[in-house]
């Protein structure tokens, strides 16, 4: 076991793989804390705690342990590791560790692995990747170079009490069917098969990113150039482009991104708590932008407006501009609004007329400024122009919009 320099986090649960991680940890001299969780639900859940306890206090560690009520829908497994991390990150950052070291083996890579290729996955990374960022801390796994077997001999030899998680035996879950009927059949030659081509094909995965990312600018890539590339390629520019910002990006969710990327140009899709979007034909992972309005009391104070949507000068001719009058004030500079729709000299106009005819990306709609005066009317849409009572060739302000994806 190689483990860097610093002090960390051991998530143990009391099973032979994660006792012979903290062993090899007490072994190594390695500056380390137990963390436990306890999930109350299982029979044995108590007695497992208990040991975990006693194993700490024996060996002078200091042990972290989760045993509140733990009610969870859905898939509990899911649950139980978004719950368990959760936790993990709190720890390492209330105290300072460098992260947390997990038990994950070579047993657990090569169902991974399995488990990827039976659902037709094009993953971030075939198999367990030995060091990874879950809830904002380093998660890293030391033992992927060691079976299962030799872990639970190492603790046997070392007269280590382990427990068995009996919903391990349960065929009816993916993993324990493909740990019993795939992986627990494999012969020493066929696992050193199958790690070399997860060793490949983990190549050939950064090769392809890393090609990806050269043909990104920084402004990220376009549209064009994104539809002439193979699927396996494109959905790796999205895995790619939603790396900095997303921990994990279904397989599901890339496609059903890519299909819309690939049908339209304005596209405006909500991905993993941003947006992804096209605009001026440039594909952009974009914030969720928050609805504004802003209310400004007098001239003064509308002119020292600062915001990133928009800018207010001094007026000067154009479709920027509007003339206020003492009944205006306050005027509210604002998101769009659902309704929208300004008098103007050849008729009223709705703003999304507006922003379809100019052609205006769809993310650029959502934070376009509109000028609002007392009485709740729109008397500028900036590009448009000024309501037909506001216009005169000495106007007070001009409203900018700034662009927010260019």
């Amino acid at each position: 076991m190689n483990v860097k320099q610093g002090n960390w986090l051991v998530a143990v649960s009391g099973g032979a793989d994660s006792m012979a991680l903290l062993a090899m940890c007490l072994e190594e001299n390695v500056s380390c804390a137990c963390a436990h969780v306890n999930y109350h639900h299982r029979p044995q859940a108590e007695e497992e705690e208990a040991y975990v306890r006693a194993f700490c206090s024996e060996h002078g560690i200091r042990c972290f342990v989760e045993n509140r009520p733990f009610f969870w829908e859905g898939n509990f497994e899911a649950a139980a590791r978004k719950h368990r991390y959760a936790f993990f990150s709190r720890i390492v950052k209330e105290y300072g560790f460098n992260g947390v070291l997990t038990a994950h083996h070579q047993d657990d890579l090569l169902e991974t692995y399995f488990m990827q290729e039976e659902k037709g996955m094009t993953p971030e990374y075939y198999g367990l990747k030995e060091e990874r960022m879950l809830e904002g801390v380093l998660v890293v796994r030391p033992l992927l170079g060691f079976t299962k077997r030799q872990l639970e001999d190492y603790c046997r030899q070392r007269r280590i009490r382990t427990f068995y998680d009996q919903t391990n035996s349960d065929l009816s879950l993916t993993r324990n069917r493909i740990r019993s009927e795939v992986v627990g059949t494999l012969s020493a030659e066929g696992r050193a098969m199958v790690l070399r081509e997860i060793e490949r094909r983990n190549a050939e995965l950064q090769e392809r990113r890393c090609r990806i990312r050269a043909q990104m600018n920084e402004y990220g890539l376009t549209l064009e150039r994104y539809r002439s590339e193979r699927t396996e390629d494109r959905l790796m520019a999205l895995r790619t482009l939603a790396a900095p910002s997303v921990q994990s990006v279904s397989e599901g969710e890339l496609k059903e991104a890519d299909k819309a990327l690939c049908s339209g140009k304005d596209v405006l899709i909500p991905f993993h708590g941003a947006l992804l979007s096209a605009p001026y034909g440039v594909i952009r992972l974009l914030a969720e932008p928050e609805p504004y309005a802003s209310v400004y009391a007098d001239e003064q104070s509308l002119l020292r407006a600062e915001h990133p949507s928009f800018a207010v000068k001094p007026g000067t001719p154009g479709m920027n501009a509007v003339t206020l009058h003492a009944e205006d004030w306050p005027v509210t500079v604002r998101s769009p609004l659902p309704g929208d729709a300004i008098r103007m000299r050849f008729g009223t106009k709705p703003v999304h007329r507006f922003f379809i005819d100019r052609h205006i990306p769809r993310y650029e709609r959502l934070l376009w400024p509109i000028v609002t005066n007392a009485a709740g009317e729109v008397i500028l849409v900036p590009g448009l122009g000024c309501e037909r009572w506001h216009y005169s060739i000495c106007s007070t302000v001009s409203v900018l919009q700034l662009s927010r994806c260019k």
